[in-house]
């Protein structure tokens, strides 16, 4: 993947964009609007809402490169401010809150050069502006997905030597992960969320050229097992989920040679994807975040492999 990625880099890769093929929903679309861009243009970021602030943690920098850097938006000033920089500079990591705690999993250290999957967990005290080490996932891995639900993290996916079906289960007393029943489906670059009691594991994918994934995987603590939920109209990896009340939102999203503009919500009463009105700006390696009854969408690239950029768009439905 370091590879494809620094070839397409370094070539200036053009892709098409890619709407959902999923029923448009004409009635509620939604819409998008623009708001004050990122201080620092970055890529394959972790977000996360802490405070009602979006925090954008890592992700690539400049010349393809980790970043440390930590920005959080503040939707009522549409401003941005520096946060304490991660003790270590990662890109591909996953970020969550739980129980006003914000939480940072993985990733990849290094960067055009080699790619190192990283076990490293951080917890960000907002009194202090600092990070404290906390224990570290069992398997090192990056391009994870990380979830808050029922008191517990679950950091499920990711990559090292290959795509990881990995589940663990982080206790926030016992600062202490466990093994839990693994993704029936290995692959990274997956988004996850909890939504109505459970967690669901949504897309992602084999490798930069490989499959595609339109899975989409739900985990019932309640009975610790996995189920196959309704599959997505079409595959990618790097997008981003939100659950907002009763519905749960899909963003854009890469495949090879296409970037995706789609915005899809998970219809409960149909149990189907529907078409929103689409981003703005298509992006990959992004996060969302849910704010005041909007969703965030802040960074990301905006061609497949590395095209960083500082867009922050919002979403009403």
């Amino acid at each position: 993947m370091a590879a494809v990625l620094t070839a397409l880099a370094t070539i200036g890769c053009i892709g098409a964009t890619t709407d959902s093929p999923a029923p448009l929903d004409v009635r509620t679309p939604g819409s998008w609007r623009r708001l004050a861009p990122m201080p620092t243009a970055r890529q394959e970021v972790a977000v996360a809402v802490l405070d009602g602030r979006v925090f954008v943690i890592g992700g690539f920098g400049s010349g393809a490169e980790p970043a440390a850097t930590v920005e959080a938006y503040d939707p009522t000033t549409d401003t941005w401010a520096a946060r304490a920089p991660l003790p270590a500079p990662v890109h591909h990591a996953a970020a969550a809150v739980l129980d006003g705690r914000l939480f940072v999993a993985g990733g990849y250290t290094g960067g055009r050069v080699r790619w190192t999957p990283s076990a490293t967990v951080y917890e960000y005290d907002a009194a202090r502006n600092s990070w404290a080490t906390r224990a570290p996932l069992r398997a090192p891995r990056g391009a994870l997905a990380l979830a808050a639900l029922r008191g517990r993290l679950h950091a499920v996916g990711g990559s090292a030597d290959g795509v990881r079906g990995a589940h663990e289960v982080y206790d926030p007393a016992a600062d202490r992960w466990t093994e839990a029943p693994p993704l029936p489906t290995p692959r990274d670059h997956l988004a996850a969320v909890a939504f109505r009691g459970r967690l669901w594991a949504i897309g992602g994918r084999e490798s930069f050229a490989g499959t595609q994934h339109t899975a989409v995987e739900i985990y019932d603590p309640a009975t610790d097992t996995w189920a196959a939920g309704p599959p997505l109209p079409v595959g990618r990896g790097g997008l981003a989920a939100a659950a907002l009340g009763d519905r749960l939102f899909v963003f854009g999203g890469e495949a090879p040679l296409r970037i995706f503009s789609a915005t899809e919500m998970y219809e409960v009463a149909g149990d189907r994807w529907i078409g929103k009105d689409p981003m703005p700006t298509p992006r990959h390696g992004i996060g969302a975040g849910v704010v005041g009854g909007r969703i965030y969408v802040p960074g990301g690239a905006t061609q497949p492999g590395y095209a960083r950029t500082d867009v922050n768009e919002v979403y009403t439905p």
